[in-house]
């Protein structure tokens, strides 16, 4: 199911990224130069925003890619004040934790701003759309070698410690 060569030789590189995010979500590092302004690697947390770090983020939001192309999406459940329960799928995660050979716990996160909010989100369609993103409760453990991509789209606040 993984896309590159299973040699020793060759580390999954979802894999390395997604150790990076939770690295430089664990630990804020200055660096003032930006080369690519969505590179998963940038540090401090807060940069994909801004090259200089004008909110408190503790989260890199990202997406990942499946072999066939398609965004990979989490199921989750929120609890909304005038709805008892909305649900639906995701794109979008927080890396919570990684292990062993590049397994992972993943947070689903929930795009807010105004899209059509039938309950499965047109990324393509209406991704400008996103104003931020809210943390559920909702958490999948995956294995990174079943992926091809990574994509981070932006750092938050997410309030995790809250």
């Amino acid at each position: 199911m993984s896309c590159g060569p299973k040699d020793k030789k060759f580390d999954n590189c979802v894999c390395e990224v997604v150790r990076a995010i939770k690295d430089i979500q664990d630990n804020a590092v200055e660096d003032e130069c930006l080369d690519c302004t969505t590179n998963c690697f940038l540090e401090p947390l807060g940069g994909l925003n801004s090259p200089v770090r004008r909110h408190k983020a503790d989260t890199r939001v990202f997406t990942l890619s499946l072999p066939n192309g398609e965004l990979f999406k989490g199921l989750f459940r929120r609890r909304l004040d005038d709805h008892p329960c909305v649900g639906g799928f995701s794109p979008f995660f927080r890396v919570e934790e990684v292990f062993d050979n590049c397994c992972a716990t993943l947070r689903v996160l929930v795009p807010v701003g105004d899209y059509d909010h039938d309950g499965d989100l047109e990324v393509a369609k209406d991704f400008c759309k996103i104003d931020g993103f809210v943390r559920t409760d909702n958490c999948i453990t995956v294995d990174l070698d079943c992926f091809c991509a990574v994509q981070c789209i932006a750092d938050v606040n997410l309030r995790i410690c809250d």
